[in-house]
């Protein structure tokens, strides 16, 4: 076990941590993706680590700028309950989020219509298909309007769909009967995923 976290109330702040832990995922990866769903290890306490919105992974407040690190963090990150947390056979520490742990940056299409494929390619290079088990869904502020779109990744686990690819795919959109109304939203591998009731669409 990597001695270098301890339950103090605040964050770990040793620079070494985070090598250290990385080191630890690489060699529970070393034999394919990891299997953070099986393991079980004692939490040690929180990390000075932070996702940004936009997908940046912040250290001790600096963006880390080697992004092999940040794939490897990103393929041990799991969610406990309400806690996001980074996991290796032998210790979980809890990290920051401020939104989602990843986001959506680009897409492409295959097929047509209610048999189309919509395909996601996330911030650190893996790749999801929109689908019954992989659900786009659509968050509306009541307040600010903004919409917040995400699709789930993994267990627990969503991307934010960035800006610019959500308006690509709301050109995709079209009206179909959803829960007793018409509904404006995207079909992919079959499954319409509403985006917002036809009738709040305001037309110039």
């Amino acid at each position: 076990m990597v001695e270098t976290f301890g339950v103090t109330g605040e964050p770990v702040r040793n620079p070494a941590a985070a090598e250290a832990l990385a080191k630890a995922a690489r060699r529970a990866a070393e034999h394919g993706p990891p299997p953070v769903h099986l393991w079980n290890p004692p939490f040690c306490g929180d990390l000075d680590m932070r996702i940004a919105r936009d997908g940046t992974w912040y250290y001790l407040g600096t963006p880390i700028g080697r992004m092999a690190m940040v794939r490897l963090f990103s393929s041990i990150i799991r969610k406990d309950e309400d806690r996001y947390v980074l996991v290796t056979p032998v210790e979980k520490v809890g990290i920051t989020v401020d939104d989602a742990p990843f986001v959506a940056v680009d897409f492409e299409v295959s097929g047509e219509g209610q048999g189309q494929e919509v395909t996601f390619r996330t911030n650190v290079e893996e790749t999801v298909t929109a689908s019954r088990t992989r659900p786009i869904r659509v968050e509306h502020d009541p307040d600010t309007g903004e919409v917040s779109p995400y699709i789930l990744v993994r267990a627990n686990l969503e991307a934010l769909i960035d800006r610019k690819s959500f308006h690509r795919l709301v050109e995709m959109c079209v009206h179909e009967p959803h829960k007793g109304q018409s509904w404006f939203g995207l079909w992919s591998s079959g499954i319409f995923f509403p985006i917002i009731p036809s009738k709040d669409i305001v037309s110039d």
